[in-house]
């Protein structure tokens, strides 16, 4: 019969010398190769996004998916490129509010954007795309990036490598946290600059006060569990030594009221706390966060062990947590590319944000800077100068492809317009306990308004709420404040 013809076909076994889900994943990334794939066995070069052709719209490749690249997506007109982004996340980290989400005052998604939402294009235009992988290299000599998609642990599928043809390239990769070469940082202390970084410290912090009730536990080994140590004194380190200090206070307090006394905040930085502040609120924040029950100490670490940091003056530190948030610097990729570097090792830009020493490469963000031969100092690392770099360079672009520029080498000698400025609008740092401060100086030794206490915890929360990307996000950060407010943070270890 017919049906039943078709169902012993069905059921017969197919035999495949490659694995299943490596075949699934070359048949899903073969599409995007532009001439014929030759047999599995034959590949010597890996496929990838091809050139564009002239009458085709031209392609901006973006990687990265910080405040730069984000917001330089959200502004790309789509109608005018095909937008692809090259990232390890796909999503863009609303960083001023992770310190919340380490003590439960804020849930993770609350901070996280999806790319899709901030550039929709993204995941509907036929010629966009966004790749879960890592770049590797750029061959600006003929227009390609090469990439390597980023897997789940070592159970999972093999890296894929691929190419990626570009028009305008922006390099928006960001930097990564600066160790300054210390013995024993990476392996034993916690940066905090990503999600998964917030959730590591969250279950890492219930984690030892759980651990910290069981009985017949020294005293000793008691206060080390409970000792949490922040390195660096910038304001994600005074964000999360006073959001911490509030957990405590009104969270542990009442819930864990066996091991109250023995919980302790400890904040150690080199120099200054909050060191681009006013000297008035400088003063106001250690007052503050030292009647909250933050320890601060003066001194640089010289060695990071498992259980206790060494300073150079050769005292020890015991810490059952370890948050180090010390700046940041270049990363391995940013090094590793022949391009020209400003001073402190970022990826050299001119007035217009492009690199000067190839055709239709551009940076922003955290890993550029601008050449010693403009004449401009290098911008701090902060999320308002890659958000306005971002927004500029989008601007730009329009302007490019209207001007008939948007294909590769298709600017030369274009007349760009005005150079990117940029204009600080302030700083702004809660300390906990209804507290913040807000310098809306444009520099340490200009003047303007200054203000510390509740107004500017009031001012703080209520910039932040309207600087989240979109509408759903805002929501979420709203109720969790409420609930919060009335309920208390979440303490349960998921």
């Amino acid at each position: 019969m017919f049906w039943y013809r078709n169902l012993i076909k069905l059921s017969t076994p197919i035999k495949s010398k490659t694995p299943i889900t490596k075949n699934l994943l070359q048949a899903s990334l073969s599409h995007f190769s532009t001439a014929n794939q030759p047999p599995a066995s034959a590949q010597a070069q890996p496929s990838g996004l091809g050139p564009t052709k002239p009458h085709d719209k031209p392609r901006v490749v973006v990687l990265g998916s910080g405040w730069a690249g984000c917001r330089l997506m959200k502004g790309l007109d789509p109608k005018l490129y095909d937008i692809v982004c090259v990232s390890p996340r796909n999503h863009m980290v609303f960083t001023p509010l992770l310190a919340s989400t380490c003590v439960g005052t804020l849930e993770f998604r609350s901070v996280a954007e999806p790319i899709a939402r901030i550039q929709p294009s993204i995941s509907s235009a036929p010629g966009s795309y966004f790749f879960l992988a890592n770049s590797t290299a750029v061959d600006t000599e003929h227009h390609e990036v090469h990439c390597e998609t980023v897997t789940d642990g070592t159970d999972t599928l093999d890296p894929w490598k691929f190419k990626i043809s570009y028009d305008k390239l922006v390099i928006a990769s960001g930097a990564q946290a600066s160790t300054f070469g210390i013995h024993g940082v990476k392996e034993h202390a916690i940066f905090l600059r990503e999600v998964h970084h917030a959730q590591e410290i969250r279950r890492k912090l219930l984690l030892n006060l759980m651990l910290s009730d069981v009985p017949g536990l020294p005293e000793e080994e008691k206060r080390r569990l409970l000792h949490c140590v922040v390195v660096g004194g910038g304001p994600t380190g005074v964000e999360f030594s006073g959001e911490l200090s509030d957990f405590i206070r009104r969270d542990v307090h009442e819930r864990y009221t066996h091991v109250k006394d023995y919980i302790h905040v400890t904040l150690i930085e080199a120099n200054e706390i909050l060191s681009s502040f006013d000297d008035r609120l400088r003063r106001y924040a250690i007052k503050h966060l030292t009647k909250s029950g933050v320890r601060l100490v003066r001194g640089i670490v010289k060695d990071v062990k498992p259980e206790n940091l060494v300073l150079t003056d050769g005292s020890e530190v015991p810490y059952g947590l370890l948050v180090w948030s010390t700046g940041v610097g270049p990363s391995p990729f940013v090094n590793s590319l022949g391009l020209p570097k400003s001073p402190g090792g970022r990826i050299g830009v001119d007035e217009w944000l492009r690199v000067p020493t190839v055709q239709d490469v551009f940076s922003i963000g955290d890993c550029s800077g601008f050449l010693e031969s403009t004449g401009k100092p290098v911008l701090p690392a902060l999320a308002q100068v890659a958000e306005r770099q971002g927004k500029y360079l989008a601007n730009l672009l329009n302007k490019i492809c209207k001007d008939g520029g948007g294909h590769a080498n298709g600017a030369k000698d274009m007349n760009l317009g005005d150079p990117f400025e940029y204009k600080h609008l302030g700083s702004m740092a809660t300390v906990g306990r209804f507290k913040a401060l807000v310098d809306l100086r444009q520099s340490k030794e200009a003047k303007g308004i200054s203000l510390a206490g509740f107004v500017s915890w009031f001012i703080w929360r209520s910039a932040y709420l309207t600087r989240v990307v979109s509408w759903r996000n805002r929501f979420y950060v709203a109720i969790n404040w409420l609930t919060t407010f009335v309920f208390g943070r979440d303490i349960s270890r998921i």
